[in-house]
């Protein structure tokens, strides 16, 4: 009985093979679509926060007089993967007989946390300058850059040009340890870039705030609220776009299945006649949806994957590799579609009436 009922099938689909490959084709594209965004979906967040972290900092610790393990105590507070960069602050006098202000910090940190500066060169000498493109309008030499402050000179090198569209613009930044030397000043703001989300952010914050109570420090609000927000927003799109596309999917499968139905009530009656049950023939129908939907599942998994490598490489530059993880969703989602989809064709099988259709009624 098992192999006839096997055969039986095999003949269903393959002799309308129009409507099986349509079906196919429906269910094959909503299983590469939810493959494609669970994928995705998967490293989401670490991906979004990554490209936020191209943005600078998250994190603003100030104060007038920071103490001298200041910056180590905000790393260890932050954690590991947290980059913190000090800046001290004088506004000191031009060749040019004009005011400026000079920055002192730790460039190669800064080159790291602020990497979105247009930088046409980074300083490496302790003499070295980075010259915002507003600030070199005050400056007569760049190659023999003469700074006053408190009365006390210093000639720099200016090695290269600053652009961000800030206040950055207006501003000449040397080596800490220069800037110390020549100033006296210390460090007055430092800056912390914390990966994660603003949960993380917080937490850190309040980390620092123990670790540093007389400090003032705040998260970049701008920063850190756009960040969660796009990243709600995101998951957000991606849940509509795997309902959306199930819903097109499965009026797609139930209009194909529909006429299936209509084309073959004759076939239907004649099994009817011969003494089939109506169990077996709804089981009939059912199991052809879903050895549709299982095939989908196989073929839209290969293709969702590679689609889902190739949108994160375009977009964000890494590998999003195949997960296994995801076909167990995958395969709910397209039997749930073929079971709904064949339901209401199946409910026709059971108004069929044998001998008024073998007579051509």
């Amino acid at each position: 009985m098992s192999i006839t009922f096997s055969r039986i099938l095999r003949r269903s689909l393959l002799h309308r093979r129009a409507r099986s490959l349509s079906a196919l084709v429906a269910l094959t594209v909503s299983a590469a679509v939810a493959t494609a965004l669970l994928t995705l979906y998967a490293d989401l967040d670490a991906k979004l926060h990554k490209e936020f972290r191209s943005f600078g900092a998250n994190i603003v610790a100030t104060g007038s007089s920071l103490p001298a393990d200041a910056l180590s105590s905000i790393q260890q507070a932050a954690g590991t993967d947290a980059i913190a960069a000090p800046f001290g602050y004088a506004v000191a006098t031009t060749d040019r007989g004009t005011s400026v202000v000079v920055a002192g910090t730790d460039l190669a940190t800064v080159k790291k946390l602020d990497d979105w500066w247009q930088v046409t060169a980074w300083p490496s000498g302790e003499n070295d300058a980075l010259i915002g493109q507003r600030a070199a309008d005050f400056i007569a030499d760049e190659h023999d850059l003469k700074l006053t402050f408190a009365g006390k000179p210093i000639v720099l090198h200016g090695v290269g040009h600053l652009k961000t569209g800030g206040d950055e613009d207006s501003r000449i930044y040397m080596p800490l340890t220069a800037f110390t030397a020549w100033t006296g000043a210390s460090t007055s703001v430092i800056e912390v870039q914390v990966p994660g989300g603003s949960a993380k952010v917080e937490a850190a914050i309040s980390r620092i705030k123990q670790a540093l109570p007389g400090i003032d420090v705040q998260p970049v609000r701008q920063l850190v609220e756009g960040e969660s927000r796009i990243v709600d927003r995101t998951h957000a799109l991606m849940y509509a776009a795997v309902l959306l596309i199930a819903l097109t999917v499965g009026v797609s499968v139930l209009a194909t299945l529909s006429a299936s139905v209509l084309e073959r009530r004759r076939d239907f009656a004649l099994m009817k006649a011969l003494g089939g049950t109506q169990l077996q023939l709804m089981l009939l129908f059912l199991l052809e949806a879903l050895v549709l939907a299982l095939a989908g599942v196989a073929v839209g998994f290969a293709v969702g994957s590679g689609a889902a490598f190739g949108i994160s490489e375009l977009n964000f530059h890494t590998a999003t590799l195949p997960r296994l993880s995801v076909v167990p969703v995958v395969l709910l989602l397209n039997v749930l579609i073929a079971t709904m989809a064949a339901l209401f064709p199946a409910r026709v099988l059971r108004g069929l009436q044998p001998a008024a259709l073998l007579k051509g009624e």
